[in-house]
């Protein structure tokens, strides 16, 4: 790897780490949700992310470098935390609430990529396509409020 890319390739790999921890945690809401059409959408975008993640692996590549290959500990540990939550409350709100919050994360980790000065316009440019593939629409904060808004409906307190 040259010096000329190795920015770059340390940028790209971060966020070809967090797209791995993103698809990591929607084929977890695969496993954790019991509506089908919610599969279908997790397993959607795990399909997409996991796609990203090979693009972005082989923008390391032309530039010399080894793509990571794995997510982070951290999101490990924080959908762990996510799993044990959804077991205790059987919650499908929380569980997309929290699949909502990656996505948040994932966005910031691709705006402070785009951000930075040091990198290529090439690698800003390969920054930019992928951002656009991730950020995809509001699907996820409008499937969260259709939950809570059903858990509401469904509260007795809540006004017939």
């Amino acid at each position: 790897m040259s010096n000329a890319n190795r920015h770059d390739i340390q940028v790209l790999n971060g966020l070809i780490r967090t797209v791995i921890d993103s698809a990591d945690g929607y084929h977890d809401a695969v496993d954790n949700t019991a509506d089908p059409g919610h599969r279908e959408f997790f397993a959607r975008r795990e399909a997409e992310r996991r796609v990203i993640a090979d693009d972005l692996s082989s923008n390391v590549r032309v530039l010399g470098g080894e793509p990571d290959a794995d997510g982070s500990i951290l999101a490990k540990a924080q959908r762990a935390f996510t799993d044990v939550k959804h077991a205790l409350l059987r919650d499908e709100a929380s569980m997309v609430g929290a699949v909502e919050g990656a996505d948040a994360h994932v966005a910031a980790q691709f705006e402070k990529a785009l951000n930075d000065s040091n990198i290529s316009a090439t690698t800003r440019e390969s920054i930019r396509r992928a951002f656009a593939r991730v950020r995809g629409g509001d699907e996820i904060h409008d499937l969260r409020h259709s939950l809570e808004g059903q858990r509401d409906a469904n509260n007795p307190l809540f006004p017939q």
